[in-house]
């Protein structure tokens, strides 16, 4: 079996909780205006900070927080805002959106990763003030 090249975790900031409804995706905080072409990929070296702002969505932060890439999960990823950050593994130097991130939980002093979920494009966007 092979290991994988990067095992990254992410420390993720926390904002303030959404209410929501059974299978509704929460309102986003911030909203953000959508600025250019989805990708399927972005390299690890483009961003350098991510903010979890609800159980669907991340935001992918780099270039000292001049660029930000959004991307909405297509299912609902129970955990993660609470958890407030994640893991993931990969074989390449990019994020994909058929990879598979993982909240991780504190117990008793260690981390446990909970289940996976699919991530979704990488859309660039301009968040609002």
């Amino acid at each position: 079996m092979k290991n994988p090249a990067v095992l990254l975790i992410a420390a993720l900031a926390v904002t303030a909780c959404s209410q929501e409804g059974p299978g509704e995706a929460p309102p986003v905080s911030p909203a953000a205006e959508v600025i250019g072409k989805a990708q399927d990929c972005l390299s690890l070296t483009r961003f350098n900070q991510t903010r979890i702002r609800d159980d669907y969505t991340i935001d992918f932060v780099g270039g000292a927080g001049r660029q930000v890439w959004r991307v909405t999960l297509p299912n609902r990823c129970s955990g993660l805002k609470s958890a407030g950050t994640f893991t993931y593994e990969t074989w390449l130097s990019q994020l994909c959106r058929q990879d598979i991130i993982y909240p991780l939980q504190q117990i008793g002093g260690s981390w446990q990763r909970m289940g996976g979920c699919g991530m979704g494009p990488f859309v660039p966007v301009k968040l609002a003030p």
